[in-house]
């Protein structure tokens, strides 16, 4: 036991030397509430921007006079921007905290949808495209954030679902780009027409994401006056040592419960990220009069997603049952996933609306439980790191998954497709089962509560 300059007490516990900081009670601001809706309004306007091309796919290639693969990339340039750029960003926000990471996002955000707005034009396939890669740089400063705006900001009873309602924004943006797109472009073999809805729907996205970069460059903070749990305040003290960002990333890699949570996180929303890519395809393979319908379907899917995601959050703050949700979580995924392919092609579309909707519930509904399992077992690494090696899993896996399952849609079956997905599903299960549940943000929470007294001198040393 020892006792610092500002007379604060320190222990150092266990073989491992984890120094716990006892500081004052935790403290929670109103302004949380403000940080975490700007965040989600922002994080939803990316998201939609990465969606709105794909579920009008079969509009672009024919505007554009581009094959279905580079209409495919408009949408997957998110997922390879993510994955080299993540090292760079989450070590700025290590060092530079949110502040600089939400002014980045939401700038490089809305910059990329003012370009687009200039690329309405069927020869300017790359203008649209350097739009959209743009805004995919910015979704590398949003998209892993949750969990930290959460822990930020957020006491240990709310942490969780503050994370389910922070990846609300991203899923809320999704279900908007699977639903207005096919409203405001509707599909017409008149270029001029298609113009003219292309620049209404680009203006609109370019005007909301403007709008929401200017409050966040003047509004928003880089964290509270007092660190609102006593993980947080561990985990500020934490940073100012000297372990390096490369020292947090080993630990990440060559921890086997971190890998396996990688892997299997990267699997299932891999997976996800997939079906929102070739959604339209799928359905219009079957249904090929019913492109409203593809939109809706993803719409549904992302919908009780939202409620999914929200209801997880929830439990983990009510029960702190982490490994336990995954499991369950995930093999719902899987049970869900095996539905909706076998009643794609049934014929009936209010069929495919219900498993989707299964499916949306639980698949989408995984994302916030990801992401806390992962600050739970990979503390006192900063939620920054690990979600970001979550989402570059994902990325990497989205990107496979799509070329492979558009592959196996042109030249075999879109019922292949899907069950080669089911296959990977399967392995993801058992990754997420290996898992070994070690809680030590909870931990750290209930030692700061419970702190060793002088009289553990057995268990406490100097």
């Amino acid at each position: 036991m020892e006792m610092d300059d500002n007379n604060e007490i320190r222990y150092t516990k266990g073989s491992n030397k984890a120094k716990v900081l006892l500081v004052e009670e935790p403290q929670v601001y109103k302004q949380r509430w403000y940080i975490l809706i700007l965040f989600s309004l922002y994080s939803a306007t990316n998201a939609f921007q990465w969606i709105q091309y794909s579920i009008i796919s079969n509009i672009i290639v024919k505007f554009y006079d581009v094959s279905t693969s580079a209409a495919d990339w408009l949408s997957m340039i998110f997922m390879l921007a993510y994955i080299p750029l993540i090292f760079p960003v989450t070590w700025m926000l290590d060092r530079y905290g949110l502040r600089m990471i939400a002014v980045l996002g939401s700038s490089l955000n809305a910059i990329g949808a003012i370009m687009k707005v200039f690329s309405c034009k069927p020869d300017l396939f790359v203008a649209t495209m350097t739009g959209q890669t743009i805004a995919s740089i910015g979704q590398v400063f949003i998209l892993g954030m949750p969990s930290k705006v959460a822990a930020t900001w957020f006491g240990r009873e709310q942490v969780s679902t503050a994370c389910s309602f922070a990846v609300f924004g991203n899923q809320l943006g999704i279900a908007l780009g699977f639903l207005l797109p096919p409203i405001i472009v509707p599909d017409s073999d008149d270029k001029k027409e298609v113009e003219h809805n292309l620049r209404t729907l680009f203006i609109i996205t370019a005007s909301v994401t403007s709008l929401l970069a200017v409050l966040v460059i003047l509004t928003f903070k880089k964290q509270p006056k007092s660190p609102p749990s006593h993980a947080q305040a561990n985990y500020l003290t934490a940073s100012n040592s000297p372990q390096s960002y490369g020292d947090s990333l080993k630990k990440l890699i060559f921890d086997k419960p971190s890998v396996l949570l990688i892997l299997s996180y990267g699997i299932n929303t891999g997976s996800f990220y997939g079906i929102s890519t070739l959604l339209n395809d799928e359905i219009l393979s079957y249904y090929p009069d019913n492109l409203k319908d593809a939109g809706q379907v993803g719409l549904t899917i992302v919908l009780t997603g939202i409620v999914g995601s929200i209801l997880c959050g929830v439990i983990l703050d009510k029960t702190r049952a982490y490994r336990k949700t995954t499991v369950v979580v995930y093999i719902s995924t899987l049970a869900s996933y095996i539905l909706y392919t076998a009643t794609l092609d049934s014929g009936n579309l209010w069929l495919v609306y219900v498993t989707g909707s299964a499916l949306g519930f639980t698949m989408t509904g995984y994302l916030p439980v990801g992401f806390e399992f992962a600050a739970e077992i990979t503390y006192p690494i900063s939620e920054g790191t690990s979600s970001g090696l979550l989402n570059a899993s994902a990325q990497a896996f989205g990107i496979v998954l799509t070329i492979v399952m558009r592959q196996l849609m042109t030249k075999v079956s879109v019922l292949a497709a899907n069950i080669a997905t089911c296959v990977l599903l399967a392995v993801g299960t058992l990754l997420t089962i290996m898992v070994k549940e070690d809680l030590k943000r909870q931990r750290a929470n209930e030692l700061q509560r419970d702190p060793p007294t002088p009289d553990d001198e057995s268990n406490v040393s100097s």
